[in-house]
């Protein structure tokens, strides 16, 4: 949410364009309004009795003393309402600037333009004003009204009002509103400033129109390429929009430059690696990142590595993989996938002592782990293991076929080789 500090010159405060004190030619500002046929009026000033005490509050406030100069300031009664006007803005314009006046301020400061009587550069300058005012006050409704009081009285355009504008819109849920002031702000920023980019694309995010957000995220990386979280939130918006080429080309954009530093930045990328058939890479982008401390170890992480390993056909890699993983936690499951790795990999009494370790600790659905060590214990020649580990698969109906199919081929298998089953 924007805030903002109020604290102005003196000159600024007390004078605006009625010169109660003579300022000087630099300080002279061009036409507060700009509007189509617009004739600059005469310059109202205050009465003489109420200029003195004026000039009373400013040389108090000109030796930091607010608290007397406000004090001068309540005591003025004035009866003209050009006067009144310029004494509840000065009155505002200080509480403005002290913490916690904020709302004293802000009705002092409305009862100075209701009637429309200060000169054309106070009555501006306390819209726009009202306009910061309302948002450090969380007044959003309010906000938005003396934002485009401000430009309806003007007719000026001014980026940073169309971005405060934007967020008073944010801030008051009327979501559809913000992209027009958000795009005129783009449009009259000299330098590239993010705030109105970011808005547009909260907007549309959060309307659920992704293929807009996509589009800001793109501006974003081409305005502010310097910036890690907008390479990194484009790819997780290319995801929302299935655009999973795109997402793996801006999250690797990222790690060449160095940006990923979060667990999360680690870990999309290396998915995104896998989800576009990359497995290897995904593998050694996950061992990369942990090795950089980005990444913790444990149990888990070693088992995805392994995953992914597996995914590329790097069977003995991911098989010792998953030994240490299940080294780590004793999880049956661990066990169960280094053997069938090991099984693939041909290395036959590996397999078998894998398995084992998974039946051992009572893995879930162990007939399905009998079926593999009746392949493991066959392929390595023992054909009394394989018989006694068929008989308990057929115990599954889902693998009952199959085990029995491999029944009478162990059975033959053993008598080739002399073999009493």
């Amino acid at each position: 949410m924007m805030k903002r500090t109020f604290k102005m010159s003196a000159v600024a405060l007390v004078l605006g364009a009625s010169a109660v004190l003579s300022a000087p030619a630099a300080l002279a500002q061009t036409s507060p309004v700009v509007c189509p046929g617009y004739e600059k009026g005469k310059t109202t000033l205050v009465g003489e009795r109420t200029g003195k005490k004026v000039q009373k509050a400013f040389e108090f406030y000109n030796e930091d003393l607010v608290d007397e100069a406000l004090n001068v300031l309540y005591e003025i009664d004035p009866s003209d309402d050009f006067d009144k006007a310029y004494v509840n803005r000065f009155i505002g314009n200080l509480l403005a600037a002290q913490e916690g006046q904020g709302g004293k301020a802000y009705n002092y400061l409305v009862d100075s333009v209701k009637n429309k009587v200060l000169n054309d550069l106070e009555h501006a300058q306390t819209l726009k004003l009202l306009g910061d005012l309302s948002m450090q006050e969380e007044k959003y409704n309010d906000a938005v009204k003396w934002y485009n009081s401000w430009m309806d009285f003007t007719c000026k355009e001014d980026a940073d009002v169309y971005t405060r504008l934007t967020q008073a819109y944010y801030e008051s849920k009327q979501l559809d509103k913000m992209i027009e002031p958000a795009d005129r702000a783009i449009a009259l920023y000299e330098e590239p400033n993010k705030n109105p980019y970011v808005l547009k694309l909260t907007s549309y995010y959060e309307r659920k129109m992704y293929d807009q957000t996509v589009l800001v995220a793109e501006e974003l990386v081409r305005k502010f390429p310097e910036e890690p979280r907008w390479w990194t939130q484009l790819g997780m918006f290319y995801l929302q929009v299935e655009e999973y080429k795109k997402a793996l080309s801006s999250f690797e954009l990222a790690d060449m430059q160095g940006f990923l530093k979060k667990e999360s930045e680690a870990k999309a990328l290396a998915q995104l690696y896998q989800s576009n058939g990359m497995p290897y890479r995904g593998a050694k982008t996950l061992e990369k990142f942990i090795k950089a401390g980005v990444l913790k170890e444990d149990a888990q992480l070693t088992a995805s590595i392994a995953n992914a390993y597996h995914a590329a056909k790097e069977f003995k890699t991911a098989a010792k993989l998953y030994a240490k993983a299940a080294a780590e936690t004793s999880d049956p499951e661990y066990y169960r996938k280094q053997g069938t790795l090991l099984l693939i990999a041909e290395d036959y009494k590996g397999a078998v002592k894998a398995l084992e370790n998974a039946l051992e600790r009572g893995i879930e659905n162990p007939e399905k782990v009998h079926f593999t060590l009746m392949e493991a214990n066959f392929y390595a020649g023992d054909y009394r293991a394989a018989y006694k580990h068929v008989q308990e698969a057929k115990k599954d109906r889902s693998l009952r076929r199959n085990a029995a199919a491999w029944e009478p081929y162990i059975k033959e298998k053993a008598k080739n080789r002399g073999i009493n089953i």
